[in-house]
């Protein structure tokens, strides 16, 4: 089984424990996302990346309020955590 089909199987058993998990933790990396985006608009506002963050992030929230299939949720969330530790590490990079 593939490590994708293992990870959806568990979202999808214990759905209702890993939602207020999901949503915390999305939250948070996303908090440091945007922390490190403007951290680094002393120079340059970066508008495009922080609209990216907090688009995801609303969308998955938004996903989860509208009830939608439990595989779509899933694959919002890994997108969402995707694009917060990219935009983590390119900031990470500017700052140093």
């Amino acid at each position: 089984m593939r490590l994708y089909d293992k990870f959806l199987h568990d979202f999808k058993k214990d759905y209702i424990i890993f939602i207020p998990l999901s949503i915390i933790f999305q939250s948070c990396l996303g908090s440091i996302a945007a922390m490190f985006i403007l951290m680094n608009s002393i120079k340059t506002f970066h508008f495009v990346e922080l609209t990216f963050c907090v688009i995801f992030a609303m969308a998955y929230n938004g996903a989860i309020f509208a009830q939608i299939k439990i595989k779509w949720i899933f694959n919002l969330l890994l997108a969402t955590l995707f694009i917060d530790v990219i935009l983590i590490l390119i900031n990470l990079l500017r700052l140093s």
